[in-house]
């Protein structure tokens, strides 16, 4: 399993997550098996989101889609504030 940590600050909320949701279908044709959003409880202008895939190539795709097309344009992605920061993850086992 592979996971794609993104961060960054928003606009707002409402504008954020409509704007997310408009992706719901292009998640799940990139493979994304679980996602999780979060919010700072100190940081109304900031996210974090964690979207799991099979493998560190549907990750790497994804990751390079929301780079090269969704974050290049304010259209496509309304309620973004700066750069976002993302990452591809991979669990580390700690116990036998």
């Amino acid at each position: 399993m592979a996971r794609l940590h993104i961060e960054h600050a928003i606009t707002d909320l409402s504008t954020w997550v409509e704007a997310f949701n408009r992706f719901e279908q292009a998640r799940r044709d990139a493979g994304v098996t679980s996602q999780q959003v979060h919010q700072p409880v100190d940081d109304e202008q900031y996210i974090v989101v964690d979207l799991d895939f099979g493998d560190d190539e549907a990750a790497i795709g994804f990751k390079e889609f929301l780079e090269q097309v969704i974050w290049q344009t304010p259209d496509m992605s309304p309620g973004l504030a700066g750069s976002p920061r993302a990452r591809i993850l991979r669990e580390v086992r700690t116990a036998p």
